[in-house]
């Protein structure tokens, strides 16, 4: 399955949108233009990506920067997966 349609899926579900995360592109900002998409949030669409990806992701490897764009999210996990 493609990583971005993964992420959107996972946004999707972590964040309760309710399908939005459809009409998502890789230029959709996220991190403070999602009202869901608060500190917590983060932390559980993290454990998500985690848990159904099988990626670990440490603390030191996460900034505001990870999470600016659904691109920006796509290319981080997609790395991830490569590694």
């Amino acid at each position: 399955m493609d990583t971005q349609l993964q992420i959107l899926r996972i946004l999707d579900q972590v964040l309760s949108l309710g399908g939005r995360s459809a009409g998502f592109d890789r230029g959709t900002h996220l991190l403070g233009a999602i009202p869901e998409l608060d500190s917590m949030a983060v932390v559980s669409l993290i454990t998500s990506l985690e848990d159904q990806l099988g990626i670990t992701v440490d603390d030191d490897e996460i900034d505001g920067e990870t999470f600016a764009t659904v691109g920006s999210l796509t290319d981080f996990v997609a790395a991830k997966l490569a590694a």
